[in-house]
């Protein structure tokens, strides 16, 4: 039997043992995969206020804006959750690139054998 968690409607997220949610956010017009992330609750908050991506930083060890520093912000158009709430999926209007590398998706290498090769 589901847990009321899994199938109920109400948002109850599930964060993991150092209080975290893995967020994905891709781009709502081409449906490409941007990045992933994590978010606590105070991230998850400021995101829904403002409309506008926020994570928690675990190398920095705080929160963070998307877009901060460079400009290149994601706005949120929709957020959804998946069954057991512990992962969210950011639908997002991206004002630049999303990788830290300048590169339009953190997803620009595949695997290839023992090495790694850029997507065009």
């Amino acid at each position: 039997m589901a847990d009321k968690r899994d199938t109920g409607l109400t948002l109850d997220p599930k964060f993991d043992s150092n209080g975290l949610l893995t967020a994905i956010a891709t781009d709502r017009a081409s449906g490409e995969l941007l990045m992933v992330a994590h978010m606590n609750a105070e991230a998850l908050a400021a995101t829904r206020a403002s409309g506008e991506a926020h994570f928690w930083s675990r190398s920095r060890g705080r929160l963070w804006k998307k877009g901060e520093t460079s400009g290149h912000v994601l706005r949120v158009v929709e957020m959804r959750i998946d069954c057991d709430q512990d992962a969210l999926w950011l639908i997002c209007e991206p004002a630049g690139p999303a990788c830290h590398t300048g590169a339009r998706s953190c997803f620009f290498r595949r695997i290839e054998g023992d090495g790694l090769a850029p997507i065009a």
